[in-house]
């Protein structure tokens, strides 16, 4: 009996170390989920549930976890063994992951949510290949990450000029889904996505230009309070004198932004407010030969005054269902306005501008197949102008401009867009179609030359006394019109295979004052993905577009019709006193045409994406288009051996819709991105294009006669080469760096003699054997950048962004990102509870003038010069604080 419990004694000494050290030898690891959009942006908030599939003891409960402010959630310390994941978000559909393996050190998985109007036996879990087919996926459009959109330009319309020198010439801008109006501040977008092939969706009107968009996302207020005050700061002593100054021009702003987001009611309801206020002047230069001989070279004050406020309410119907509403009012002074380059300062004039804009949407399922999404944008703005002085206009063709700017009255506009889509998703078919209404009604009484223009050929002219034209608008401005379009359309994704896509469409559409009643547009778009491993997308489009013409022109027909407004001209008058002498037509008359149709253009292109490394992708688009039907003016009219055909009028034009054009384009762009590696983004683009028209626009006249043949050269936009470039980085802990490089070849110009040799009130004359814009101007290249470091210091916030209790964060500066965190706060910074930021800005770098303006009128002291350029090396710095 003793020799047993001595044998039992001893047995157990020896199991429970053995299973103390089997215990210790179990694998533990964490896993790490970042969560992020269909844009590849990333969700903050992210619910994720993560359940142990083995049993036994590592099946003990696992708390709950919402990603952090940069979409990331962490769960630690879990044995060895196989995991469920499951990731929630309001408004997108949950994402599953079986058989998530841990077996030590960090798992890393990514999860894209799909919103939720996609049916999910369509759009989870479908392999590489046949995801690559995605029309908004990778393989045909570039997503900004979060700290590529904190290296934008603070300024909304630099912001603005830098992403389009980053997409396709012709991209426009949406915001959620609307077009028209003012970019958001940084501190509301979420993401932004740029085009890289044309996808001719039926969705999009398109136009004349296809159907590329920057589209931009802008954040709710969901998750806990949040708070940002940004201040903006620059003045000339931090940046370079214009090359056409002999002094530095006085340069200064200052604007003040405020932003303020959260939940009402946790996913049901939640908030944002914005707002901000800006003072402002910059310094544009006047270049002019005067009559003494001397060149008026200097700068005058052009100051701005601003406000806009901005709210917004998300709220969940149901799990699925959401609507958003939002308000926003700006208004703004400036003065000075209309001086610069030929015009003197007596040109001023003053301008106010109000607007209001009110947008309502709503999208979310009706059944398993079915998702709606509509919206509607009511906008109404106010604009006055008022002259400095009242004085009647003295004008040398490219030497000066003196005299009044001759501007009063303003207008208002309502403007109205409705639209509605609906998806419908059943086996290898995603139907969608919707409707669309936008017009408006538009009450004016502005005027301008109300008391007249002597226009000289020379400043030898002027010395003389010799005009060889005066013209004057007299009568009664008040007008009320309306003018509405409507839009229809269906298209079906159709997925043939899993390597091939094929999407019919047609978009049918009619415009009030249009003389064809119903114009259709079909295309059609085809993908392929070859390789298995879903890397390489071959596509192909053709589209047949119609355009809508622009409500003002309709308005100048109603104007300008030699009853209400005329429009005087005298060739060769006397001067001072123009009645005394000349041959007077009493007006010109616009002429709106009852047979006029939309105009057209068809375009096809084909493209190529290649993902050649995990990280980096490469795409090339070749685009043909031909346009028909476009727009431009005939005279009626038109003087023969200088006798015109009816003495009662002078210019009658009539707008016609039989003009042309021929464009093509090569864009090739490239990606990079390693985020796991110092946050690491670039992009680099190149354009290779060729544009040629016979019109130079609506109501424009033919110089020589009316023979298009002899109008054909290269359209305004005509730029053979753009460059666009971006790279991001922190290349040290709590660093952050960016550098954007933008570049154009030089656009074209109109070779004139100054004179009007035919005698028709206009001054388009060309030299014999001179084509239409055969000059051009210099390559145009600039430099940007930002470089901020920020210090953290404080106990650590709680992961989640919001385990801690309600969080405030008030970033002074540029608050980037949505309001949770300053741009630059990266690294251990980041995690901290206080962090200050300082930053510097800055663009065009080199200091490199870019000339934008020249002169091409032979009777100018300027003739073959640069007259104008762009912005000289603009420094911004800041100080950014959070908590």
């Amino acid at each position: 009996m003793r020799d047993r419990i001595i044998a039992l004694v001893l047995g157990v000494l020896l199991i429970v170390p053995a299973a103390s050290r089997a215990e210790d030898q179990v694998r533990r690891g964490r896993l790490v989920i970042s969560v992020a959009d269909q844009t590849s942006a990333m969700i903050p908030h992210a619910k994720i549930t993560v359940t142990s599939q083995d049993g036994g003891a590592a099946a003990a409960v696992i708390p709950g976890v919402v990603t952090d402010d940069t979409g990331v959630a962490i769960i630690p310390d879990l044995p060895d063994g196989r995991y469920t994941v499951q990731v929630e978000f309001p408004g997108f559909a949950t994402s599953i992951l079986q058989d998530v393996r841990v077996r030590g050190g960090d798992v890393r998985r990514r999860v894209t949510l799909q919103i939720s109007k996609f049916d999910q036996q369509v759009t989870v879990a479908r392999d590489a290949q046949s995801a690559s087919l995605d029309p908004g996926g990778a393989a045909f459009s570039t997503v900004l990450t979060r700290e590529q959109i904190a290296a934008l330009p603070d300024d909304p319309d630099e912001m603005e000029e830098v992403l389009k020198a980053m997409s396709p010439p012709g991209a426009t801008i949406r915001v959620d889904g609307f077009t028209g109006g003012k970019l958001p501040p940084k501190s509301q977008i979420r993401s932004i996505r740029l085009p890289k092939m044309d996808m001719f969706a039926a969705q999009n009107h398109g136009g004349m230009g296809g159907a590329l968009f920057i589209d931009i996302m802008t954040m709710p207020g969901n998750g806990p309070l949040r708070a940002n005050i940004d201040f903006n700061f620059m003045d000339d002593a931090l940046n370079a004198r214009n090359a056409f100054s002999p002094e530095k021009g006085d340069e200064q702003l200052q604007q003040y932004n405020f932003g303020t987001s959260g939940t009402i009611k946790p996913n049901k309801a939640s908030f944002s407010i914005n707002g901000g206020v800006g003072t402002q002047y910059t310094s544009p230069i006047i270049l002019a030969a005067l009559p003494s001989g001397d060149t008026a070279n200097r700068n005058t004050k052009q100051p701005r005054d601003s406000y806009n406020i901005t709210g917004r309410v998300d709220y969940a119907i149901n799990k699925d269902h959401a609507m958003r509403a939002s308000f926003d009012r700006t208004w703004s002074e400036s003065r000075n306005l209309g001086v610069g380059a030929y015009d003197l300062v007596g040109r001023s004039y003053q301008s106010n501008q109000s607007g209001n804009q009110l947008r309502l949407s709503e999208n979310g399922p009706i059944s398993r197949r079915m998702f709606t999404e509509s919206r509607l944008q009511l906008r109404w703005s106010d604009t006055s102008s008022v002259s400095a002085v009242e004085l009647p206009t003295l004008r040398v063709n490219d030497a000066f401009t003196s005299g009044g700017a001759q501007r009063k009255g303003g207008q208002h506009n309502f403007d109205v867009e409705l639209a509605t889509d609906l998806d419908y998703v059943r086996g290898a078919h995603s139907w969608r179609t919707g409707v669309l209404v936008e017009g408006g009604r538009y009450r004016s009484d502005d005027i301008a030359n109300y008391l007249g223009t002597y226009t000289f050929a020379s400043l030898a002219a002027y010395d003389a006394g010799k005009p060889s034209n005066f013209s004057k608008r007299i009568g009664d401005p008040n007008i009320t019109y309306t003018n509405y379009q409507f839009g229809a359309y269906v298209q079906d994704d159709w997925r043939l295979s899993r390597t091939l896509l094929l999407a019919p469409g047609i978009r049918v559409g009619a415009q009030t004052h249009a003389g064809a009643p119903l114009s259709v547009s079909p295309r059609i778009s085809a993908a392929w993905s070859p390789l298995r491993n879903g890397t390489l997308t071959i596509r192909g489009s053709y589209g047949d577009f119609y355009d809508w013409i622009a409500g003002g022109l309709y308005k100048q027909t109603l104007l300008v019709d030699g009853v209400r407004l005329q429009d005087i001209n005298i060739v060769n008058p006397s001067y001072p006193d123009p009645g005394a002498g000349g041959a007077a037509a009493p007006s010109n008359q616009y002429l709106w045409s009852d047979a006029l149709v939309l105009p057209r253009a068809n375009r096809m292109n084909a493209g190529v994406d290649k993902a050649l490394t995990k990280n980096g992708r490469v795409s090339a688009t070749y685009s043909y288009g031909w346009g028909r039907a476009l727009l431009r003016g005939r005279n009626l009219n038109a003087p023969v051996g200088g006798v015109r055909p009816n003495p009662a009028l002078a210019n009658v034009v009539e707008l016609q819709t039989d003009a042309e054009s021929r464009s093509q384009a090569l864009n090739v762009s490239y990606s990079y991105v390693r985020l796991d590696w110092k946050r690491t983004f670039m992009m680099a683009n190149y354009t290779l294009a060729s544009a040629r028209t016979n019109t130079t626009g609506a109501f424009s006249l033919p110089a020589n006669g009316d023979n298009l043949e002899t109008e054909w050269g290269p359209s305004g936009g005509d730029i053979r080469h753009r460059i666009g470039g971006s790279i991001s980085m922190s290349p040290w802990r709590d660093v952050s760096m960016s550098v954007n490089l933008s570049g154009q070849s030089g656009t074209p110009y109109n070779v004139t003699t100054g004179g009007d040799n035919n005698r028709d009130g206009e001054f388009t004359d060309r030299p014999a054997g001179v084509t239409r814009n055969s000059a051009r101007g210099a390559w145009q290249v600039n430099l940007g950048g930002r470089l901020s470091y920020t210090l953290g210091f404080g106990k650590a916030r709680a992961a989640g962004g919001g385990a801690g209790g309600t969080q405030v964060v008030v970033a002074m500066g540029n608050s980037g990102g949505g309001g949770a965190m300053a741009p630059g706060f990266g690294g251990g910074a980041e995690s901290k509870r206080y962090r200050v930021g300082f930053y510097v800005s800055g663009q065009n770098l080199l200091n490199r003038v870019n000339f934008t303006g020249y002169s091409f009128v032979q009777t100018s002291p300027f003739f073959g010069a640069p007259v104008a350029a762009s912005q000289p090396r603009r420094i911004q710095m800041g100080m950014q604080f959070g908590f």
